[in-house]
């Protein structure tokens, strides 16, 4: 049930700085830095409201998911694209062991490694989707039958 609610955490993290940044034009720096001191501060204030767990981690799901969130719609942002990119970074979170232990910015590298994946994968997709497309109309035009 913790990984459910880290992921979801990650989702929400993703999608409101996003829905911040660009809806009510505050900025992706703003935007990233308001709401997670507000998880960070709800979580400080209120520690036993969850288990132990989820109070450490969420907050730090939350902040790494929110860098995400920060991406321009410029560079194809969109809700789904984040929730994917998101949803990535969370489950690299949950298993990451102490891989990223002692670099400077893990966060921010995770962050960056997810996002470029879900955008590489959404490119691959639209494009192997052109390409049976394609592929179909050659073959209704080779294959066209002779009344």
């Amino acid at each position: 049930m913790n990984y459910v609610i880290i992921i979801t955490t990650g989702i929400l993290g993703a999608w409101l700085t996003f829905f911040v940044s660009e809806r009510l034009k505050q900025g992706p720096v703003r935007a990233s830095a308001v709401l997670a001191l507000m998880v960070g501060l709800f979580f400080h204030c209120f520690p036993d409201l969850c288990n132990a767990y989820l109070t450490k981690n969420i907050p730090i799901v939350f902040i790494g998911t929110s860098f995400i969130g920060m991406v321009a719609p410029r560079a194809r942002g969109n809700y789904i694209r984040l929730a994917i990119a998101a949803g990535l970074f969370s489950v690299i979170y949950l298993n990451k062991g102490h891989f990223f232990e002692g670099y400077g910015g893990a966060l921010g590298a995770l962050a960056f490694i997810a996002l470029l994946s879900a955008m590489g994968f959404s490119v691959i997709i639209s494009r192997s989707f052109l390409l049976k497309k394609g592929i179909v109309k050659v073959r209704k035009k080779v294959l066209k039958p002779k009344r």
